[in-house]
């Protein structure tokens, strides 16, 4: 079969650009690559190989970490981090979403999504919100799990149920603590006047509101299309951090009861125990079960997952490590 004629002569440059432009087949899919990378205080740049971090330090000089750029689905840049076009050029080519994020991986506050990303979890997100029956449902199983409430319960019972479980959660902690009452109250322009418990409660929720950010963007989803929560460019943000703060920043922010520094304490202890609980592989994997329940998705084994960064000059790199720290 004769190819059909092309409208420019395939010269060396016209070769090599369509050799270079990704086609269906090596987009790249996100259930191929959940893995998530943060970096700080590095310069980020493409050079011959690939795309490497340089780390500085007074003990070891520059040192270059080449970055697989392959197997990442997310990479959160922290503070102190620079990134050339030609390495977000890179990323966008393997699908990775590039996420500028705050220390330790909390708060979002942008993202660059790649345009090969599939959409096949945002279609999903779209279909069952747009759909009141199917709605419902996954607000039922965002408060109380699959088949937990009764049949004919609206919204408007479910969050009475859920405000009042919340509510005796307070009374637990608050009697285990030995605080008397506490009430839950939030208001941003009184940040500082809010006594202990209440500033930890929402510097850590702040913390989760940019990890959920994160995971939500990686997936592929809309933060606006919440199931509970609406109105709001952060809706589905909201609605999946509600799941993890009964376990996660509540119990912190009521330890931190008497501390001189909540706000502080709550974003470092929150840090710490998102490295503790693996929080962002459960958290795609808790989407991908409320947004697809007749299958069942089952978080990755961090250890297994682990990958390593190559070196031209060491060889493997070891992961999950903060190198700038290395004496």
């Amino acid at each position: 079969m004769t190819p059909p004629p092309t409208s420019k002569p395939l010269t060396n440059s016209n070769a090599r650009r369509r050799l270079a432009a990704p086609t269906v087949a090596m987009l790249p899919r996100i259930a191929d690559s959940l893995s998530f990378l943060y970096l700080d205080i590095v310069r980020i740049h493409q050079d011959d190989t690939g795309v490497c971090a340089e780390v500085t330090s007074e003990q070891r000089g520059t040192e270059t970490v080449y970055l697989p750029t392959a197997a990442l689905s997310c990479v959160l840049l922290g503070p102190g981090t620079s990134i050339t076009s030609r390495a977000l050029t890179t990323f966008a080519r393997n699908g990775t979403t590039v996420i500028t994020a705050g220390s330790g991986g909390v708060r979002c506050y942008s993202a660059a999504v790649p345009e090969s990303l599939t959409t096949l979890w945002l279609e999903r997100q779209t279909r069952a919100w747009a759909n009141d029956t199917h709605r419902l449902a996954i607000a039922q199983a965002m408060y109380f799990g699959n088949g937990t409430a009764t049949n004919g319960t609206n919204l408007d019972k479910l969050r009475g149920m859920e405000g009042q479980r919340v509510k005796a959660h307070y009374q637990l902690l608050a009697r285990q603590y030995k605080i008397g009452r506490f009430r839950r109250a939030y208001d941003p322009s009184a940040w500082d006047s809010q006594d202990p418990v209440n500033l930890a409660l929402s510097s850590a929720n702040t913390c989760l509101y940019g990890i959920v950010h994160a995971a939500i963007t990686a997936l592929g989803c809309s933060p606006a299309l919440g199931f509970v929560h609406s109105g709001n460019q952060q809706a589905f943000v909201y609605d999946i951090a509600d799941l993890y703060k009964a376990e996660l920043t509540i119990p912190l922010a009521f330890s931190l009861h008497a501390s001189s520094n909540p706000e502080g304490e709550a974003r470092r202890s929150f840090r710490h125990e998102l490295r503790l609980f693996q929080l962002l592989p459960r958290i795609v994997t808790d989407i991908q079960q409320l947004l697809d329940p007749d299958h069942t998705y089952e978080a990755p084994d961090p250890a297994e997952q682990m990958v390593d960064l190559w070196d031209p000059v060491s060889g493997s790199v070891p992961a999950g490590i903060n190198h700038g720290n290395q004496p």
